[in-house]
């Protein structure tokens, strides 16, 4: 069993505050990962769990006990860094079977833990090489050979796929996911990339500044984001937005700005100052007028192989859409843009809170 429960937790380096009062439970097996931008205190958060960082105040407990006091090598948990971090002159067997030997553990029995690590992740037959003789997926498998072949009640993966070139990230990501289910143990990740978080996770923690703005499903968190943060940050393309109002005109609830004046459904009590988010799958484009959409002109179209991404520039704002191919316009092309009416998402211009979601997401 390994749940692990962060109560309160702050983090502060030379008055610097780079995890903020946080509170986090990571449930037993769960796969949890934490993503957020540069700096925003993920990767400090795994080091006090792991014990390699200290609380400057707070507590962290796996399964209900205190072990903000505990050195590493007292919890029962297994790091695989992003550096690798293999002995160079040590072979794929003993790098996997070392921490192992520090533990005492009789040799027959590391040689049988090895041997079931090195099957688990397919690396049977580097056992006898050295590092340098790897590839980068290779030596990736290798550190997580040697977290595993532990047994311990969490691992904690500080971004292992960032070194990865970008087909080997995708054959890593199935290649954890697969392990996570095996081994049936806490998995708690450290990523920047979100779609790395949204295919690996059963829960995503978001954090901004050290502190969690949303933690819930991927799908949750993609199709009821907490605030404007999470909407723009999870997303590949990332969520259009548009600043503008709500007014009533002859009766009916509309979204006004410069460039769109859009019927919007939205509960009593709203502010007037709003932003309107609308992912790019969620924008229509056609070649000829249709009722109800807004002309605009073509700014630049990338093609993505099933499907093209096309900015178009409707008076001073770009909307972003996501359209099957083929895609014929070129630039500055007239097409006319529609919004899925279902599917609008609303935020307080002031302080970018979620006012509401789309009505199909709950």
């Amino acid at each position: 069993m390994a749940e692990v429960r962060l109560e309160n937790v702050t983090k502060s380096f030379g008055g610097k505050t780079v995890v903020d009062d946080l509170n986090l439970t990571i449930r037993d097996q769960e796969f949890l990962t934490l993503v957020g931008p540069s700096g925003c205190g993920k990767s400090t958060t795994l080091r006090m769990i792991c014990g390699l960082e200290r609380a400057t105040s707070g507590n962290v407990f796996f399964d209900g006990k205190p072990v903000s006091w505990l050195p590493a090598n007292k919890r029962d948990v297994a790091m695989v860094f992003q550096s690798y971090a293999l002995y160079p002159h040590k072979t794929v067997r003993q790098n996997i079977g070392f921490a192992l030997k520090m533990m005492r553990v009789p040799k027959a029995t590391i040689d049988e833990q090895v041997l079931e690590a090195a099957r688990t992740l397919d690396i049977e037959d580097l056992l006898d090489r050295k590092p340098r003789e790897l590839s980068g997926g290779q030596r990736q498998r290798v550190a997580l050979g040697r977290a595993i072949v532990r047994d311990a009640g969490a691992y904690l993966l500080d971004e292992p796929l960032s070194n990865l070139d970008a087909q080997l990230r995708v054959l890593m990501r199935a290649e954890i996911k697969r392990l996570h289910v095996d081994v049936a143990r806490t998995f708690i990740y450290v990523t920047h990339d979100q779609v790395e978080a949204m295919t690996m996770s059963d829960r995503i923690a978001v954090l901004r500044d050290g502190v969690i703005q949303q933690c819930a499903t991927p799908e949750e968190i993609y199709e009821r984001p907490a605030n404007r943060f999470v909407a723009s940050f999870m997303g590949s393309p990332p969520m259009n937005f548009v600043t503008g109002a709500l007014a009533d005109v002859d009766g009916v609830r509309m979204f006004r700005s410069t460039a769109l004046s859009q019927p919007i459904a939205v509960s009593d009590g709203q502010p007037a100052d709003v932003v309107l988010g609308v992912r790019p799958e969620d924008v229509a484009l056609s070649p000829t007028p249709v009722e109800g959409y807004r002309q605009g002109r073509v700014f630049v179209s990338e093609p993505l192989g099933p499907d093209v991404l096309v900015t178009v520039r409707i008076e001073d704002e770009l909307l972003k859409a996501r359209v099957p191919t083929p895609f014929r316009l070129g630039h500055d092309a007239p097409v006319y843009v529609g919004l899925n009416p279902e599917r609008l998402h609303l935020f307080s211009a002031a302080d970018g809170t979620a006012l509401q979601a789309p009505r199909d997401a709950a």
